[in-house]
């Protein structure tokens, strides 16, 4: 039997590029979870985190203890006003995707959104508040509305636990692009 030993951060060897995918956060108002945020954009090799409304912003204490200093790494922008921001992203020609279970969602594994992610360059993907979600404006500006299916009593989860499937999701979506 082989010995199965856990590497160390210096065997890491990082990827020479990111995918083409953005995070949106809009009013997420716990800096722990900004902290996850980064962590896991520089995990996944996210393009890029915008932060939006009533979202904390580095340097804070609480970001860099769960970023594990990931916010000096993860390229990232303050905008105060969503909306306006993505009307901008959106004349640039990127697909704008909300993660919010609402009327007219549909499943984050739909061939619907692998569709879309095959004929758009970039990708950004919006997260709301925990408690609020994402406003009713803003699911208008996007492109499409994506829900993770839920199979117990609770219809959601944590906002980060979310995202890094959505994330997850939508990169395996980008690298198998024709």
């Amino acid at each position: 039997m082989k010995n199965n030993i856990q590497l160390t951060h210096n065997d890491y060897k990082p990827a020479a590029s990111n995918f083409p995918l953005s995070i949106l956060a809009n009013d997420i108002k716990h800096p722990l979870n900004i902290g996850s945020l980064f962590r896991l954009s520089d995990a996944l090799g996210i393009k890029k985190l915008y932060l939006c409304g009533d979202t904390p912003i580095p340097p804070n204490s609480k970001i860099n203890k769960t970023s594990r200093s990931t916010e000096k790494y993860v390229d990232y922008d303050y905008h105060e006003n969503a909306s306006r921001l993505i009307i901008a992203l959106k004349q640039k020609g990127i697909l704008i995707v909300s993660l919010e279970i609402s009327q007219n969602s549909i499943a984050i594994q739909s061939d619907q959104l692998r569709e879309k992610i095959h004929t758009r360059k970039n990708i950004c993907l919006i997260l709301g508040s925990e408690k609020k979600g994402i406003s009713e404006l803003l699911l208008n500006l996007s492109d499409l509305t994506v829900h993770i299916p839920m199979f117990g009593k609770n219809s959601s989860m944590n906002v980060i636990t979310a995202a890094s499937i959505a994330c997850y999701e939508i990169i395996n979506m980008i690298q198998n692009r024709a």
